[in-house]
């Protein structure tokens, strides 16, 4: 591809509660928040931006409106500039920096600002109150399930471990804690005092881990219908889920080489199995690789969605890929995972660590509810 990355930027991770470290903003205030931070980075660039796109999930209330829109406003971006929300689920983020690049390289624009923002201290999980939650009149196939059930019904088919999960877990918090004051969060932008996930537990043992329940039973009891009957052996506890936050995602693209991170190497969407709901992020991956002309082991560092531990335990179980290339700084497990911010989250986390390796290829993938997937591939200049 022909489009470049000049900047990534993220904000901290705070709680999803009323006392949390970015509660008392609104989502446009993160996202102005992130544009001026490009602006101080990169002489006035964000200003200059053609348009602004932002993937958001819970479109109501402080979200709706058309967030994109608002936040245009907000930050004072040009008159001319054009700004439109989209919803994708998890990927959304990824998906609005993916077509960003796609219009750069179709000379749509010259340049786009693309992320994604989600407080979920102001809008819930599943705020939105959609009908399709409930509708009973689909499938049992494609009904909608809370992400987690599937979690806990893909790691039963696919025979992953509590043990299995323990350990990615406590990976996760081990390398968040770690990443802490080092060049991995260089471009994590600190907003109202806060500098730090503050989900992360960097407290948690193995002992820890193991010594709490399966959490989600009484949740896929709720959901029997919709699950054809299934009985399912729950596994995931709430360690092993990404905590509810609020964050805000943000990336400039660009046509033009110069004072550029990084070249958009491929981007992908894929849609997959509805059952299975969590798998999708894999076909993304497989597609970016092939348009690519890439393999795993050419990657010098991967940002994977941890979208509940079985992702990642079936991601380092069944491919070809060094782990200590994965997640170095942490991931969604220690956390958090502010639902529409997170794909550019996980993009703005892979170029900090593949200028702290000094390395050449990165790689995202994430996945999101009821079959939806995202990749993109990265290689990193200067």
């Amino acid at each position: 591809m022909t489009a470049y990355i000049l900047d990534a930027v993220r904000t901290p991770r705070a709680k999803a509660r009323p006392d949390g470290g970015l509660a008392s903003m609104k989502p446009h205030e993160l996202v102005s928040g992130l544009i001026d931070a490009i602006d101080a980075r990169n002489d006035g660039a964000a200003h200059r931006a053609d348009a602004l796109i932002l993937g958001a999930v819970g479109q109501v209330g402080a979200q709706g409106a058309n967030v994109a829109l608002v936040s245009k406003l907000h930050a004072g971006l040009p008159d001319g500039a054009f700004a439109f929300s989209l919803n994708n689920y998890c990927v959304s983020s990824l998906t609005a920096i993916g077509q960003a690049a796609n219009m750069v390289e179709a000379g749509g624009v010259k340049t786009a600002l693309a992320g994604g923002v989600e407080m979920m201290s102001r809008v819930p999980f599943m705020g939105d109150k959609a009908d399709y939650y409930e509708d009973a009149d689909f499938p049992t196939r494609t009904r909608y399930i809370p992400v987690v059930v599937a979690a806990d019904r893909l790691a039963e088919d696919i025979g992953v471990t509590r043990e299995e999960m323990d350990a990615a877990a406590l990976t996760s918090q081990q390398r968040a804690a770690a990443a802490e004051g080092t060049p991995l969060v260089k471009s994590r932008i600190p907003l109202n005092g806060l500098d730090r996930e503050e989900p992360a537990r960097a407290s948690t043992t193995a002992e820890s881990l193991a010594a709490m329940p399966a959490a989600f039973a009484p949740l896929g009891e709720q959901y029997a219908e919709a699950l054809g009957g299934r009985v399912i052996d729950h596994r995931h506890t709430v360690a092993h889920a990404p905590p509810m936050c609020d964050g805000a995602s943000l990336a400039l693209v660009t046509g033009q080489a110069d004072g550029a991170r990084a070249r958009i190497v491929a981007y992908a969407e894929a849609g997959g199995d509805p059952a299975a709901s969590l798998t999708a992020g894999f076909e993304a991956m497989d597609k970016a690789l092939a348009t690519a002309g890439l393999t795993l082991p050419d990657m010098d560092r991967i940002e994977f969605m941890e979208a509940f531990a079985v992702t990642i335990v079936k991601f380092l179980r069944e491919r070809d890929v060094d782990p200590d290339k994965v997640n170095v700084g942490g991931g969604h497990m220690a956390k958090g995972h502010p639902m529409g911010a997170s794909g550019g989250i996980l993009l703005s986390s892979l170029l900090d660590a593949l200028d702290a390796c000094e390395g050449r290829y990165g790689l995202v993938a994430a996945a999101g509810a009821q079959g939806v997937g995202a990749a993109m591939i990265v290689e990193r200049l200067g």
